[in-house]
């Protein structure tokens, strides 16, 4: 590993390396760092730009080759409006009546039957008893 590598990796090794250079030294290597990191960040910008395009020229060879067009592709592809209605808006789900009444130990336990079952529930459905048993009728 590196030197500037493992400053990189411990703030305490880098203050502690911070404090033996003077300050104008210290100025000159963030300096020196940034524009080290600028040139990378570009680099990597330039990468991605070219394997973009690239991947861009093997789909329109492929497009040429079959014999579509992106017109084609376009009028087989799902509006988005429908796509979209049938998302779920997000958020939380409003509060269920509880489908399920459990009473232990003088204590009463309610559960919807959504999502993962309370240990309480599944504990008692562990030992063989159903679900069936513990349902809250619709008349009470």
């Amino acid at each position: 590993m590196s030197v500037l590598e493992e400053l990189a990796r411990s703030r305490a090794k880098a203050k502690a390396a911070a404090k033996k250079l003077e300050t104008t030294a210290l100025k000159k290597l963030i300096q020196s760092l940034t524009m080290a990191l600028e040139a990378e960040e570009k680099r990597a910008k330039d990468k991605a730009a070219r394997e973009k395009q690239n991947k861009i020229r093997k789909i329109n060879q492929l497009l040429a080759d079959s014999g579509l067009s992106v017109a084609d592709l376009q009028q087989s592809a799902p509006s988005r409006k429908r796509r979209r209605s049938k998302q779920r808006r997000g958020g939380k789900r409003g509060k269920v009546a509880p489908k399920y009444r459990l009473l232990v130990d003088g204590v009463e336990h309610l559960w919807s039957g959504r999502g993962r079952a309370p240990l309480v529930f599944a504990d008692y459905f562990a030992q063989g008893n159903s679900r069936e048993s513990v349902e809250i009728s619709k008349n009470s």
